[in-house]
């Protein structure tokens, strides 16, 4: 590959990822067309893309932005699975559910928003997600209120049960 095209590859690698600080790396080798079809059928569904990529000129095209980790550790066949839509974690969950399907996939390495500490993909799908830690976090905000609630609630009913018991013995 000439220079003048390695320069073209990397400018449209630095272009394409400019503004993304997660991904996952996966290697396909091994997997038909008709496979890897499906597996980027199901990445599309969660609103991702899967692009195989010549490792050299990613780390180049990565050696300035929060991609750089994630550069520096691919090695081999690769290809990048990512999303601008949908957060990382939850692609993870769903490439390791089809490395279970798809026996030749390979889960190699992830970069959540730019942390330098590079992942396991396996290791990233059993952590939780954007959406469960809103629902934790939600949970663990009213729990204090419930509980000052319930408290309340409960005087009041004794209260209430003392002045039954007086109307009664009353009447």
């Amino acid at each position: 590959m000439s220079k003048a095209v390695k320069d073209m590859v990397t400018s449209e690698y630095r272009s394409r990822y400019e503004g993304l600080s997660s991904a996952c790396v996966i290697d396909m080798t091994g997997m038909s067309v008709k496979e890897q079809q499906e597996l980027r059928g199901r990445v599309r569904g969660k609103s991702g893309k899967v692009q195989v990529v010549k490792t050299s000129l990613a780390r180049r095209a990565f050696s300035d932005g929060p991609l750089s980790p994630l550069g520096d550790s691919l090695e081999g066949p690769c290809a990048l699975v990512t999303s601008d839509e949908t957060s990382v974690v939850d692609l993870a969950k769903l490439l390791a559910e089809a490395a279970k399907d798809f026996k030749s996939l390979t889960l190699k390495s992830a970069i959540l928003d730019g942390d330098p500490d590079i992942l396991g993909v396996a290791e990233l799908s059993k952590m939780k997600g954007r959406l469960e830690l809103i629902g934790e976090i939600g949970m663990l905000v009213s729990s204090p209120g419930r509980s000052l609630a319930s408290c309340a609630g409960s005087a009041g009913s004794k209260i209430a049960g003392c002045l039954k018991a007086i109307i009664e013995k009353a009447a």
